[in-house]
């Protein structure tokens, strides 16, 4: 968590605390961007991006939450992919 705390988007002030699990997806920006839109709809999660340097500028997001929720908001992003066939 301190790692995911000192990389996300929000920075270290807004740090996230007592949750159960976390979810980490990978994609390009736009795709990041739809995900977390779901994933926050769908279910009572928190979304963040993760810094990092990746070369192929893949961008990550973290799901945050209760196990639960963030296998629903997962389970939720991989249908709606498949359905828009991303």
């Amino acid at each position: 968590m301190a790692i995911l705390n000192r990389r996300k988007g929000s920075g270290i002030r807004d740090k996230i605390d007592n949750i159960d699990a976390v979810g980490l997806v990978q994609g390009r920006l736009i795709e990041m961007v739809v995900a977390s839109d779901i994933a926050e709809k769908a279910v009572g999660v928190t979304t963040e991006d993760i810094r990092g340097s990746c070369p192929q500028n893949m961008i990550m997001l973290a799901i945050f939450g209760d196990t639960a929720s963030v296998t629903s908001a997962i389970e939720e992003i991989k249908k709606t992919w498949e359905t828009e066939q991303w």
